[in-house]
């Protein structure tokens, strides 16, 4: 499979894909989304491909970020899918932060979107962030997402409590933006 916007296509991950957004993973610590996770060696990544493989098309649908010379850079995913209720969330990672803040997350999402609702037939995607992560908030509301609400104080950070904002956008939402 093979889902092409205008910078960035999404495709299937292999194995060496894991490897490489694993390995050129860098935490941001002057925007920090998610723990610190020190000493994780590269046969996790190894794990990490075969947890998708168990859950690709069943509970999940990742793929891999790639710009268009081939090069990933990072993963996409429709997780928690439920069928019976037409509604899943996406969540997102870029392994590089410079290739952050340069629009290939917001291609990602709206190829994502496209195929959640088009081919798998949800009638809701959700997504949430912390409020920390305004590149985030900022790229969720131009894909069409809505704020719904937050949940105080829910994520412990680096030592610090933090607000997640929940965000989504319904088919007919997405099909008018």
């Amino acid at each position: 499979m093979k889902l092409q916007a205008e910078d960035i296509y999404l495709a299937t991950l292999v194995r060496k894909d894991c490897k490489t957004i694993w390995n050129d993973f860098e935490y941001d610590f002057n925007n920090p989304t998610e723990q610190l996770n020190i000493g994780h060696s590269e046969e996790k990544s190894d794990q990490w491909f075969d947890d998708i493989q168990k859950q690709q098309g069943k509970s999940n649908v990742r793929l891999g970020i790639f710009l268009n010379d081939g090069t990933v850079i990072g993963d996409i995913a429709l997780q928690d899918i439920d069928r019976t209720n037409r509604n899943c969330s996406v969540g997102m990672g870029i392994a590089k932060i410079e290739n952050r803040c340069k629009g290939y997350g917001q291609q990602a999402v709206n190829l994502i979107l496209n195929y959640g609702f088009e081919y798998l037939g949800m009638e809701r995607i959700t997504a949430n962030t912390l409020e920390i992560n305004i590149g985030a908030q900022k790229s969720l509301e131009k894909c069409g997402f809505i704020l719904e609400g937050k949940e105080r104080k829910a994520i412990y950070l680096n030592g610090k409590k933090y607000d997640r904002f929940n965000y989504s956008i319904l088919k007919e939402e997405y099909l008018t933006k």
